[in-house]
């Protein structure tokens, strides 16, 4: 079973859910595990179109060649927090 999710944590992960189509439940995403390639298996096509809703959503732009975005799609935690620290209340 993976870590209980913060709220911005299940949120997040029932955005990329949706977004994507993915064929898993939000709540089983782990926090922790990688978005990207091996965990969650994204391609860098995912991780585009999760940007656009992550910006549409929560008011902020993410850029593609922003460096910190092999930080800030690490994992669903660290997605979570770069969009708590960014968000437009």
């Amino acid at each position: 079973m993976a870590p209980a999710q913060t709220d911005l944590q299940r949120e997040v992960a029932a955005l990329l859910v949706e977004a994507l189509n993915l064929d898993i439940t939000a709540e089983s995403i782990d926090p922790a595990a990688p978005l990207y390639g091996e965990g969650l298996g994204l391609d860098s096509i995912d991780i585009l179109e999760v940007a656009l809703v992550v910006s549409q959503r929560y008011g902020f732009q993410m850029r593609s060649d922003d460096e910190d975005n092999v930080r800030i799609f690490k994992s669903l935690a660290s997605l979570a927090d770069h969009i708590a620290a960014n968000r437009q209340s």
